[in-house]
């Protein structure tokens, strides 16, 4: 996992360590900008991982929150130093929303349900550029970037990442309804079903009702390091929410165990995949 480690995972953990020693220092956040000098509002950025910081900040940070243990205090400088780094995903930040980017590119599991479109990491390029043209969200000149992340993204997934996605029937009829990029975006689709060890692709069907999240589609990402909680993502047309408090990441996760009952197995979902690709 060395190699998919990400500065935004990064920040974000050495916010939660800030905000840790801060508390057991027994401090408030205005106490300690005014001892710091700071100005307002940068120990709450810092927390909740907005931002990172400079070496000697974090020093003072710990100076003042009495902290003495060298191990620590070179953990937390090191957090620092790769929560400050830029991910491949940087230049990209214009176009597709670089915070989740940063959090997905780490994830060990992946677990996603998409309404109406086929998820970004099953994509083909053909139809990760006829969706973002249709989405009318980036311009004509940058589809080509939106399609180059798209690839990069998929490449997580040779990497030990696992993605467990549930299709709803209604982005399949779109998809066969959308000739030029049908076959290959189903070619691609049979192709995930099959892989077993890393991929996990169940449809819901429209036979199956009403369901648990008629709400809109969300991806549930977890990490194999137990000290990076798991997040939910919900996705919107400029920019997405995060939810990371335990009770809402449970929720969603049951949402989405609620899915996988309606849904078509594994083996139901690779035939009506096949089926598809036959017809079209």
């Amino acid at each position: 996992m060395g190699e998919r480690q990400s500065p935004t995972v990064r920040r974000r953990r050495l916010a939660r360590e800030l905000r840790k020693m801060r508390e057991a220092a027994g401090l408030s956040t205005s106490v300690v900008t005014k001892r710091l000098g700071w100005a307002a509002g940068r120990i709450n950025h810092l927390e909740s991982g907005r931002h990172g910081t400079d070496p000697s900040a974090l020093r003072d940070l710990m100076r003042l929150y009495e902290v003495a243990d060298p191990e620590r205090i070179e953990a937390v400088l090191a957090l620092g130093r790769q929560s400050r780094q830029r991910g491949w995903w940087h230049s990209y930040n214009d176009v597709l929303d670089g915070d989740y980017l940063g959090f997905e590119a780490e994830a060990s599991s992946i677990s996603v349900y998409q309404p109406s479109v086929i998820p970004g990491l099953l994509q083909t390029p053909a139809y990760a550029a006829r969706s973002a043209r249709a989405s009318g969200a980036v311009t004509e000149k940058d589809i080509e970037r939106v399609v180059a992340v798209r690839e990069k993204r998929q490449e997580a997934l040779n990497q030990g990442a696992r993605l467990s996605a549930i299709l709803d029937e209604n982005a399949l009829l779109r998809l066969v309804n959308t000739a030029d990029v049908a076959k290959d975006q189903l070619s691609k689709l049979v192709e995930a079903a099959d892989e077993a060890d890393s991929i996990t692709v169940r449809v819901l069907p429209i036979s199956a009702g009403l369901h648990a999240s008629l709400g809109g589609g969300f991806v549930l990402l977890d990490y194999a390091d137990s000290v990076d909680p798991s997040l939910v993502y919900l996705e919107g047309r400029t920019s997405g929410t995060f939810l990371e408090k335990p009770e809402e990441v449970d929720a969603y996760r049951n949402v989405f165990a609620s899915l996988a009952e309606s849904a078509l197995s594994e083996s139901q979902s690779g035939k009506l995949l096949k089926q598809l690709q036959k017809e079209t």
